[in-house]
């Protein structure tokens, strides 16, 4: 009895420690006061920007939800020690909610300065 009560608390701690999958990361509030002074095309080059590091980001953190993954069914099924190493991951929720809060207002700044894009950039990766 007292190993099913310990590896259920193990799990427990596991659940919350486990990295978040990208899709389920919100845009954290970024204020498009500070793009003001951009003119259109420094808007278009800074949305191009943070689209590429959202993109890597959110790769790192699909593959660090996706190792989470793995390692709490390992856990759970063949070894619950294992349970232990989930705590230390690479998680990068906090820097892709505020890129992809950068890149919402990158977008009203644009739309504000009635900016025309003849090609948008990959918008993708940000709107999820």
């Amino acid at each position: 009895m007292k190993i099913k009560a310990v590896v259920a608390c193990c799990a427990a701690l596991s659940l919350a420690a486990c990295a978040t999958a990208p899709d389920k990361i919100s845009a954290s509030y970024v204020s498009p006061l500070q793009y003001q002074a951009y003119d259109c095309g420094q808007i278009r080059t800074e949305l191009v920007r943070i689209s590429q590091r959202v993109d890597e980001v959110t790769g790192q953190q699909r593959k660090q939800a996706n190792n989470d993954a793995i390692a709490m069914g390992v856990g759970l099924v063949l070894f619950w020690p294992a349970l232990f190493f989930l705590a230390g991951g690479n998680d990068k929720k906090e820097e892709l909610g505020r890129l992809k809060g950068e890149y919402d207002a990158l977008q009203q700044t644009a739309v504000t300065k009635r900016c025309n894009f003849e090609a948008q950039p990959a918008q993708t990766a940000a709107a999820g």
